[in-house]
């Protein structure tokens, strides 16, 4: 596997290789993280040009699980602040011959880009609003883990749908299975173009509409970072978009909430839901280990 740039262009056969792999390496309940030697005597960057907790750590910490040396890098602390290039950047690390990069960038495209110019595989940890395909194996593989089949879902996506490569990623492989995935938001957080993303994508304003008879729900994230200015106020925002209890009741009885995180309770979920047993957003930051192990070991040793 040459690297992991995105879902789209995976095969359903290759992401269920991966989502398979990944449950041999979740840690029972109770029991110590096991550590393996599969990638003894390898190294890979994390080279990350915005801010992540999870994405970052959990890569840190899958490499480490698998035996791998890992090399952190953040923007602020490398070159790029001093007005280096990002392909400079890229060849001196190059230079250094790591066996993979694992890259997030505020630009789409920024991991294409630099694949084109060096050897070396890099994993795409998130490219502006385009891709996140670690987070959609490890979302899959969180569905799988509550008992539920990928085949057929009925999935609502909801929130700032325009800014989501979470979205967009879970949209492609979710599709692969034959999903029916309802993207729902403001509508200027909706592009109409959205539905072209997979077969069985459809739009809507109405949270109501988006929840009734889903297997998952899942919130996202305003990314006030990637708006221009803001597109809802933050207190209308919750009235008509923030999760909360009386909306579950339309979902089916044992459907699970979502969230790719940080999460902004009071603004797209409340606490109650949060924090209830349908939730499964503590599984999905757990599953961003064992999946990311899969990928790597994927990408290192094929």
């Amino acid at each position: 596997m040459k690297g992991l740039l995105g879902i789209e262009d995976l095969t359903r056969e290759e992401a269920q290789a991966i989502l398979d792999r990944a449950r041999d390496f979740q840690t029972p309940t109770g029991e110590r993280p096991r550590r393996f030697e599969l990638l003894k005597g390898r190294m890979v960057v994390n080279l990350f040009f915005e801010a992540s907790t999870r994405t970052r750590t959990s890569f840190e910490l899958a490499a480490k699980r698998l035996s791998a040396d890992a090399v952190s890098i953040t923007a602020q602390a490398s070159s790029v602040s001093k007005g280096e290039s990002l392909v400079d950047t890229l060849n001196t690390l190059g230079a250094m011959r790591p066996d993979a990069i694992i890259m997030r960038h505020a630009a789409s495209g920024a991991p294409h880009f630099l694949q084109r110019h060096l050897g070396i595989p890099i994993i795409n940890a998130g490219d502006g609003t385009h891709e996140h395909p670690t987070q959609a194996l490890l979302d899959a593989r969180t569905i799988l883990d509550r008992g539920k089949s990928l085949e057929k879902l009925r999935v609502a996506i909801i929130g700032d749908i325009a800014h989501s490569r979470v979205a967009r990623s879970n949209v492609y492989l979710l599709s692969k299975y034959g999903a029916d995935i309802v993207l729902c938001g403001p509508a200027s957080l909706l592009p109409p173009e959205l539905r072209l993303l997979g077969p069985g994508v459809t739009l809507t304003t109405d949270m109501n509409q988006a929840i009734r008879d889903a297997d998952v729900v899942m919130m996202l994230r305003v990314q006030l970072e990637r708006q221009h200015e803001a597109a809802f106020p933050a207190g209308e925002y919750f009235s008509f978009y923030g999760l909360r209890p009386e909306h579950m009741k339309l979902a089916k009885p044992d459907a699970i909430v979502m969230h790719p995180g940080p999460i902004n309770r009071g603004r797209e979920i409340s606490s109650e839901v949060a924090d209830s047993q349908r939730s499964a957003i503590l599984n999905q930051v757990e599953n961003g280990i064992s999946v990311r192990m899969a990928v790597l070991e994927r990408v290192l040793n094929g």
